[in-house]
């Protein structure tokens, strides 16, 4: 059986995240070496307070994941295919071998630093489930006027779409939305528009950043955010990260790549729960598991076993 490991983004971060990974070599080496990177210890990043900042919410992420990543690939559990959430795509694209730790932690943090300068207030994202992304996408195009924009984002299932941009353009969608039958319309803790239009000087950044790097060919398969296919080079997967910031993230074509390549366990990597249980509803022939929900022992006892 095929296993896919799976990257959350932002918004799974939880107080501590760093301090409770499991006591493993290689995790000890990657939380160093991104410590390294940064110019500063890492496990500073994980307080209440600490995580009130975007640049540190991702910065603590891609440190989690790729160091969790290590640590099972260190025990024999090799994955077919890797994919991540938005942020979490940098830490699949160092697991895939086509960044190296520290150019993967600078990019995230020029990434994040861009995102906070360009809307630090009035901006965010917002959840609609029960409706499809036909519906959203009217209720959208409706209420978008230049004053207020809003997008579609992430389509993360056929009936659960994220929406971003203005705080008011969003909250006119959502009224809507309530009003056509959403099972839930809510605002997310999330201040900036991540995956739209508005993001494109931050996607103009990273381009030319990563066209300054040496980048590898992947070792893994890489499943895109911007088109949800599987990316096999590394000028592809170079553009997705990119890119993705202002595009939408189409995660749930993404997962069904993953189970076309014939992945059938996803190992969320600590410490996202989200994309397992988006897995464990659309992909019933799928078993999926959230590492960072369980003891590392067991995890690797399931991953070995579905072997």
């Amino acid at each position: 059986m095929s296993v896919a490991f799976l990257f959350p983004g932002q918004g799974s971060q939880v107080p501590g995240m760093l301090h409770a990974l499991p006591d493993h070599p290689s995790i000890a080496r990657t939380i160093d070496g991104v410590s390294e990177a940064l110019g500063k210890n890492v496990l500073e990043l994980d307080s209440p307070a600490a995580l009130r900042s975007t640049v540190s919410v991702q910065l603590a992420l891609l440190a989690s994941g790729v160091a969790v990543a290590r640590a099972l690939v260190a025990e024999g559990v090799v994955p077919e295919a890797v994919a991540g959430m938005s942020a979490g795509a940098f830490a699949a694209a160092v697991v895939a071998g086509v960044l190296n730790l520290a150019d993967g932690v600078r990019l995230l943090k020029l990434r994040a630093e861009r995102m906070v300068e360009l809307y630090p207030k009035g901006y965010g994202l917002a959840a609609i489930v029960g409706l499809t992304e036909k519906q959203v996408s009217a209720l959208v195009e409706e209420a978008y006027t230049a004053q207020n924009p809003v997008y579609v984002g992430n389509i993360n299932a056929p009936r659960q779409i994220v929406i971003a941009g203005s705080n008011e353009g969003m909250s006119k969608v959502l009224e809507v939305a309530r009003k056509s039958g959403a099972r839930k319309a809510v605002c997310l803790d999330v201040s900036e528009p991540s995956h739209c239009p508005l993001l494109q000087p931050v996607a103009d950044t990273l381009t030319k950043s990563l066209r300054a790097l040496r980048l590898h060919e992947p070792k893994l398969i890489y499943v895109g955010n911007v088109t949800g296919r599987a990316l096999r080079t590394e000028e592809a997967i170079s553009e997705d990260l990119a890119t993705n910031i202002a595009h939408g993230v189409r995660w749930y074509d993404a997962t069904t790549v993953l189970t076309e390549l014939g992945c059938r366990l996803f190992l969320e990597m600590p410490p996202g729960h989200v994309l397992s249980q988006l897995g464990q509803e659309a992909f019933l022939d799928v078993g999926t598991l959230a590492v960072g929900e369980t003891s590392f022992e067991h995890a690797l006892l399931v991953a070995v076993n579905s072997g």
